[in-house]
């Protein structure tokens, strides 16, 4: 997946093919995903689902499957966590990219995270201009 950057070389929301990036967000906290919500539609971004477990999460990329670009999952809910959800939506579509999204930030699930499959993680709490720095980062 080729985005536009920006003169300041941080990541848009806008393909180079022409659209903009799905993102589906995952979290158990409204404020989080609230947040991450308003720091990706400031960047051009669509966010076209939320969910507040990973189960939930899970059963959304299947009804948005293959409209979504961008996944961010928390690492730690209720009912499956956010590290059984990738392992879910990596084998539906291993081509999607994933965000981990951690409070805890323990080296080893972060780990464990980018070897299933994440592109990479952003930290609690979020503050806007780094999660945009991170973002393009894992996108470039």
């Amino acid at each position: 997946m080729s985005i536009l950057f920006d003169e300041n070389g941080l990541p848009t929301g806008r393909k180079k093919e022409g659209g903009n990036l799905k993102v589906m967000i995952v979290d158990d906290s409204q404020f989080i995903i609230k947040h991450l919500s308003q720091i990706f539609l400031s960047r051009d971004f669509d966010v076209v689902g939320t969910a507040d477990n990973g189960k939930a999460g899970v059963e959304l990329f299947k009804k948005l499957s293959p409209n979504i670009d961008l996944v961010t999952l928390d690492i730690t809910m209720p009912e499956m966590s956010g590290i059984e959800a990738l392992q879910a939506i990596k084998a539906l579509n291993p081509n999607v990219t994933a965000i981990m999204v951690t409070a805890i930030g323990t080296a080893e699930s972060v780990k464990e995270c980018i070897k299933l499959g994440a592109k990479g993680y952003i930290v609690k709490p979020l503050d806007r201009e780094k999660v945009i720095e991170r973002i393009g980062q894992i996108l470039k």
